[in-house]
């Protein structure tokens, strides 16, 4: 490759690095809606900043690599995989943010809290007001909007229905229907009901710890065998380059490519299999 395809390379893969980053910050479709040109720039800009610099680092160590690698093989496929292996394979290898089991956890000790408040005497919507100066983080923002409709002067049934669409989760629905059926009751046996209700969510949270634990062992077994395929791969191409010629051609490099597409298809496919499947909602809005 000469020099001037080389420069003009490294600026195509900046480039393209660049709007993946901006895509991933979901700033360029959000743009698209808008129909401004301004308002395109302005947001690339801010989406932009948002991205951290690790990350940005990251992508220019593999725009850089990505250049090296091309012309060390001379396939020109290689100025697309080496970012995209960079960036993707380690998010399709890491155990994906487990949400359920985050708000589970949060649930369970907000739950608590309010019994513990509603023990004293306090009413059920005392004890709401009480319990979102100590939420728990993944709660927070939730509850003080909670909170802001009831001095709206919003039903106590309302108000928490809305914050049920606000957590859209089936497991906060079980405690917001409880909540509404203690209000309608005057707050006859919440305490009882939610101290069931709390110990039901411990049983759930050690059933689903565990079933996490479980999943993990084959992203484990994938990992391994990926890092080892790579450096295997790698020894294979310094010490027999010769064995890889025919992936230099144009039809090579096509092959390459479907066998590539195949590999990170199954990868997905294995991520898809173990993300936990979405519970159907028991609370809808009235709107």
């Amino acid at each position: 490759m000469t020099t001037a395809s080389v420069v003009l390379a490294t600026m195509l893969v900046i480039a393209g690095c660049v709007l993946i980053l901006a895509w991933s910050q979901g700033v360029i479709g959000a743009a698209e809606a808008s129909g401004s040109s301004t308002g395109l720039w302005t947001r690339l800009v801010d989406g932009l900043d948002r991205v951290p610099r690790r990350t940005w680092v990251l992508t220019g160590m593999s725009a850089v690599g990505a250049v090296l690698v091309t012309v060390w093989t001379g396939w020109p496929l290689m100025l697309i995989v080496v970012p995209l292996a960079v960036v993707g394979l380690p998010q399709l290898l890491s155990a994906p943010r487990n949400t359920e089991i985050e708000l589970l956890g949060s649930l369970d000790r907000w739950v608590r809290g309010m019994t513990a408040t509603m023990a004293t005497g306090k009413s059920i919507t005392d004890a709401l007001r009480l319990s979102a100066r100590q939420a728990p983080p993944d709660l927070a923002d939730a509850l003080v909007l909670l909170v802001r409709r009831l001095d709206d002067r919003w039903t106590p049934g309302d108000a928490l229905r809305a914050l049920a669409d606000e957590l859209d989760s089936a497991d906060a629905d079980a405690v917001v229907a409880s909540l509404i059926l203690a209000v309608q009751r005057g707050g006859t046996g919440a305490i009882l009901t939610l101290s069931a209700l709390a110990d039901s969510i411990q049983e759930r949270l050690r059933a689903l710890r565990e079933v996490e634990a479980e999943r993990a062992k084959p992203r484990v077994v994938v990992r391994q065998v990926t890092v080892i395929t790579l450096v295997v791969l790698a020894g294979a191409f310094l010490f027999g380059r010769g064995f890889f010629a025919p992936y230099g051609t144009p039809l090579g490099q096509v092959l390459l490519a479907l066998l590539l597409l195949v590999y990170v298809g199954s990868l997905v496919m294995l991520r898809r299999m173990t993300l936990p499947r979405r519970r159907e909602r028991i609370l809808r809005s009235r709107a």
